[in-house]
């Protein structure tokens, strides 16, 4: 019995995997959201096996749920990483996450429906229904981190086995698989008192799962004429970050607090960055400079050429002083023609010589409709002197500020 139950179940892993990969392989014609909608459909069925469906084997008692087809959906979604990229593997992962929250929810407002028998000798049996919600949201969390740690274990085990995908594969496999198989028996145990031998013949049986499907793997890539993954060149954390969806928080947050003309960060960001990065300068016992730069009669190139002059004189002047600062320093709008930069680790010898080669770089730079230079005023104060709050040093540069105008606008002043 133990013989037969073992080619039957390699018989329905090599079903899966072909399966799988074909409509893997045909993504391009058919739509990838195919392969998605079958790992999801899946995920029922994985979990029902692996919690009462069990077989005997030559090594132990195994579930077929969770041996084959559990182990087969973690390497599918290597395989789908390794043919697309993070962004795309991302979906699936998340959506099986969500749609079993969404089982666990939905099982509680249905165990408050009063009930009829109208098929008869059928009953809904809602504390099944309740068990198997449980299991599939604590496996798909499982999987959630399943799914992330083999994707970047297997990045980094590319710095090992280079020319090796199919050791790759199994080795991510193996390692993956044994947390997963601690995680999940630690389930049945607590919900189904499910015995130690499950445990150990579970183990086993992913082993020889993960080498199955490394093989498998290799052979299809081989006959898809990929013979060796290269080695992602990003970042471990850059991959991290797109399986997380962080770089599309960063990119919200960077475009949240943006000038709409300018491009430059406006002055909500400057009052919410402003104050921490002062804090870690002072903490870190560096001083930070703050300049308020102010185009010089601006008010002129609006009246005489109009505002969407004026608008790009204050786009070019943006952009002029982007390029001449240092990647680690901030531009703000302040407000109107006034821009405030922000410069870590900077002395106020060294702010006071920045502040002059921007001054001068606008002069040289940017030019008015009628062919005129742009020029600008500089107040800049520095927490080494001037205060150890955003607004003590705002103050200090806007003092400075007004008497760069008052004696005579284009120059720079620093105490």
């Amino acid at each position: 019995m133990g013989t037969e139950n073992l080619i039957l179940l390699l018989v329905e892993a090599g079903f899966y995997f072909v399966f799988m990969v074909g409509i893997l392989h045909l993504r391009h014609q058919i739509g990838i959201g195919v392969f998605i909608a079958a790992l999801g459909v899946m995920h029922f069925l994985e979990t029902y096996l692996a919690a009462v469906f069990y077989i005997e084997l030559p090594f132990g008692v195994i579930s077929p749920g969770s041996s084959v087809l559990f182990s087969g959906k973690l390497m599918m979604i290597l395989l789908l990483y390794v043919k697309e990229d993070a962004a795309v593997v991302r979906a699936p992962i998340y959506g099986l996450l969500a749609g079993n929250f969404l089982t666990v929810g939905l099982g509680f407002f249905l165990r408050h429906h009063q009930t009829i028998g109208a098929v008869p000798g059928r009953i809904a049996d809602l504390a099944f229904i309740d068990e198997m919600g449980w299991l599939m949201l604590w496996g798909t969390t499982l999987l959630y981190i399943d799914a992330l740690a083999i994707i970047l274990l297997y990045e980094r085990l590319g710095r090992v086995f280079k020319k090796s995908t199919a050791m790759r594969f199994f080795v991510s496999g193996v390692v993956v698989l044994t947390f997963d198989q601690i995680g999940f028996f630690a389930a049945l145990h607590f919900l189904n008192g499910a015995p130690v031998e499950v445990f150990w013949g579970g183990w086993i049986a992913k082993m020889m799962a993960a080498c199955a499907y490394a093989v498998l793997i290799t052979i299809y890539l081989s006959y898809s004429r990929i013979s060796a993954i290269p080695v992602s060149p990003r970042p471990i954390s850059d991959i991290f970050a797109d399986l997380t969806f962080r770089e599309r928080y960063e990119d919200l947050l960077d475009r949240s607090g943006r000038d709409a003309l300018t491009g430059v960060y406006d002055r909500s960001r400057l009052e919410f960055e402003a104050p921490r990065l002062l804090s870690a300068m002072l903490a870190a016992g560096k001083p930070m400079a703050l300049m308020i730069i102010d185009a010089d009669h601006f008010k002129d190139v609006n009246d005489r050429f109009g505002h969407l002059a004026g608008d790009g004189v204050l786009k070019e002047t943006a952009a002029c002083l982007q390029r001449a600062l240092r990647g680690t320093d901030r531009v703000f709008r302040f407000g109107g023609e006034e821009f405030v930069v922000i410069c870590e680790d900077v002395s106020p010898q060294a702010g006071a010589e920045r502040a002059e080669a921007l001054r001068r770089t606008v002069e040289t730079e940017i030019r008015r409709p009628d062919g005129v230079p742009v020029t600008v005023s500089i107040g800049i104060a520095n927490s080494y002197n001037d205060g150890t709050t955003l607004n003590a040093l705002l103050s200090a540069a806007d003092a400075r500020l007004y008497a760069a105008k008052n004696a005579g606008r284009n120059r720079v002043i620093a105490s």
